[in-house]
């Protein structure tokens, strides 16, 4: 079965509208965990918009799943991860002004900071994800730098409104996730995911998660986070029940 990640990113987002302690997004990890996410997704960002170190400890503490910190590759939060353990290290492109992390990281223009990286981050124990685009170039150099795991961007996708265009960003992650399972690396998917477009990519080869965040805070707001989180629990387990009949 595919694992789903909860981002709590936008929980944080919520509470430092108002610099206050509220909602606090360990709170919100532990609700997510209790209703079925396999794994906890923070970002740390070097302007800490939303989750803060403390944030980041905490969850360290507390987490009962796995811990993954998506994270740019600048000095000081390399050096935050090394000391703090996460289960898993996703590495991302940052720029202080877009409003979401707008594509995925050039691994092909940054190969030797993201070999020391990952070296450095492997060394501690800590599983390296890159965060890059379904671009056969990319995945490469994912496999050179030496990550196992990558995490498709899939914003292309979740953003198209032409039927065209929906179905040629579809393929172009399968191909790009056939060839990423060839190199041995395991493959994740996330960015722009909802319930509703969830389904068409569950038959992705060697899809082991999904990271998903913005989606489930924005229901959650409507409905609560633990439906919310339960909700695409089951949209995910009912696309990949709807494949197998097909089968």
């Amino acid at each position: 079965m595919i694992k789903l990640g909860v981002n709590i990113d936008h929980v944080a987002t919520l509470r430092q509208a108002r610099r206050g302690r509220e909602p606090d997004p360990v709170a919100a990890a532990a609700i997510a965990e209790i209703a079925g996410a396999d794994q906890i997704t923070v970002h740390l960002r070097e302007d800490r918009r939303h989750i803060q170190t403390r944030d980041l400890k905490i969850l360290r503490e507390t987490v009962r799943t796995r811990l993954n910190l998506e994270m740019a590759l600048e000095e000081d939060v390399v050096g935050i991860a090394e000391k703090i353990l996460p289960d898993m290290a996703t590495l991302v492109p940052e720029h202080r002004e877009e409003i979401t992390t707008e594509g995925g990281l050039d691994v092909v223009g940054h190969r030797a900071r993201c070999f020391e990286v990952v070296s450095r981050l492997a060394a501690k124990g800590i599983a390296v994800s890159m965060f890059i685009d379904p671009d056969e170039k990319q995945v490469e150099a994912a496999f050179d730098v030496g990550a196992r795991i990558v995490e498709f961007h899939t914003g292309a996708y979740a953003n198209a409104s032409v039927a065209a265009d929906i179905s040629a960003e579809t393929k172009r992650l399968h191909e790009m996730a056939e060839l990423a399972v060839s190199r041995g690396i395991t493959v994740n998917a996330g960015h722009g995911l909802t319930y509703w477009n969830v389904g068409a990519l569950v038959t992705m080869a060697g899809l082991h998660e999904f990271n998903i965040g913005h989606s489930i805070v924005s229901r959650a707001v409507l409905v609560g986070l633990e439906r919310a989180v339960a909700d695409m629990v089951t949209a995910i387990r009912r696309a990949e029940t709807a494949q197998l009949r097909k089968m």
